[in-house]
């Protein structure tokens, strides 16, 4: 499994980026695909998800500026960032959440990030 991040940058405040994940090498269901951040020193921290029926949900700090979708194949997840805050710089990481095949049990894959930078 390989999830491939794409198009963080430098952006000045009030801008917008749109961030990709897309994916290779998945044989199983997925559950979730979504995105998480972390600034050096601190956690990961949960940002977005959305499910294999097509539901999301938003960590408090971007509901309303944050958009994630994806097609419909699972080949790409997409972050819509807009009005950036200095606040959101950090490194994004893509999420998958999948069913380990002939279980009810799920496993986690992370891409290598992206990194997001926000100037004030």
């Amino acid at each position: 499994v390989r999830l491939v991040e794409s198009g963080g940058g430098l952006v000045q405040a009030g801008g917008s980026l749109r961030l990709s994940c897309a994916t290779s090498g998945i044989d199983f269901d997925i559950n979730t695909m979504g995105w998480y951040r972390q600034a050096p020193g601190k956690q990961r921290d949960f940002i977005a998800e959305i499910s294999s029926s097509g539901s999301a949900n938003y960590a408090d700090s971007v509901e309303g500026r944050f958009t994630i979708s994806r097609d419909n194949a699972w080949n790409t997840v997409y972050l819509q960032m807009n009005s950036l805050e200095p606040e959101d710089t950090s490194t994004y990481y893509c999420h998958l959440e999948g069913w380990i095949p002939g279980t009810y049990s799920l496993k986690s894959y992370w891409g290598q990030g992206t990194q997001v930078t926000v100037s004030s």
